[in-house]
């Protein structure tokens, strides 16, 4: 399976990215442990990460998943196999919250410890932070770049004015620039990233690894009547989907999957990898046989009448 340059960047990964919200929360060591090998053994190269990811649950700090993570790649060995990507600003912690500078540093450290690893090779600033001054955080990341501690920096949920300006003063400041996005983006949601951000990104040639792929499931056809809905905790987030143009989405999906012998979700991440500017989306699992149910879309090849079917319905 050939790989794809992240951007403009030296990093090539596959279509697919695992997701490691999951990894300490609703995946255990065992499962979680089972879910890498399998990524990898498939053609997997990039998983994905935070240090805030998993402290929403009771009694957890955040910090879970990179741990867990570390854990892997000390049993596993396979450090020089994949490539890791974290963020910072969304847990408080030493040296302040945000993208504070002192907080990136301390953050960056803290996640090199958990991950028992000595680079990050892609680091996300988790959110933007008006309060402080552009280059001063742009500073902050250079420092660990020049350090060897982060190979390339990244941002996820900026707006396209932001994102634009922040590696302008990067590159004023001969600093290393923001080469790689992560938005929200999928079929049903593409108002945050289609128009002026995703024309940047192209224009720019900054790689983009899209989360919430499959609309946390919504994509994957599970949703599909209020019986459905009144099973799942999601079930009020799914049905603004379902009773809007999900269901016309669904639709599209369940004809093309058809015309291809795929699943609904794979078809859904093919579009998305087929999207201008888009290197990979993220996905997460929980298991073994429901990242089986994805890794195929990494060779699922759409015919354009196919990708332009699916476009339509979730215009």
């Amino acid at each position: 399976m050939p790989l794809r340059r992240l951007g403009s960047t030296d990093l090539m990964i596959a279509p697919l990215v695992l997701g490691g919200n999951v990894f300490g929360w609703t995946a255990d060591r065992a499962a979680s442990f089972a879910v890498l090998d399998a990524f990898v053994d498939q053609g997997g190269v990039m998983i994905d990460t935070a240090d805030v990811y998993s402290a929403w649950v009771d009694g957890h700090q955040g910090g879970e998943s990179e741990a867990m993570i570390g854990e892997w790649l000390k049993a596993s060995g396979k450090r020089d196999q994949v490539l890791i990507a974290t963020k910072v600003g969304m847990l408080p912690g030493e040296g302040g919250e945000k993208l504070a500078p002192a907080r990136i540093a301390a953050a960056a450290e803290a996640s090199l410890q958990r991950l028992g690893t000595d680079r990050i090779d892609l680091y996300f600033a988790h959110q933007d932070d008006e309060d402080q001054p552009q280059e001063a955080v742009m500073e902050a990341f250079a420092k660990l770049v020049e350090a060897g501690k982060v190979r390339v920096i990244g941002a996820s949920n900026f707006h396209a004015a932001r994102l634009k300006s922040a590696n302008e003063a990067a590159r004023d400041a001969g600093l290393p620039r923001y080469h790689v996005l992560q938005p929200e983006y999928n079929l049903v949601s593409r108002h945050k990233f289609e128009g002026e951000l995703q024309d940047y990104c192209v224009t720019e040639n900054v790689g983009v690894v899209p989360y919430y792929g499959l609309a946390a499931g919504f994509l994957t056809g599970k949703y599909r009547s209020d019986d459905d809905l009144s099973q799942s905790v999601r079930g009020a987030k799914m049905g603004e989907l379902l009773h809007g143009k999900g269901a016309v989405v669904l639709a599209a999906l369940d004809t093309v999957a058809e015309e291809t012998g795929a699943t609904p979700a794979q078809v859904a991440l093919a579009w998305l990898m087929a999207q201008p500017g888009v290197t990979a989306p993220i996905a997460s699992a929980t298991s073994v046989k429901q990242l089986s149910e994805l890794t195929p879309a990494m060779r699922l090849s759409l015919s354009e009448a196919q990708l332009a079917r699916l476009t339509d319905s979730g215009a």
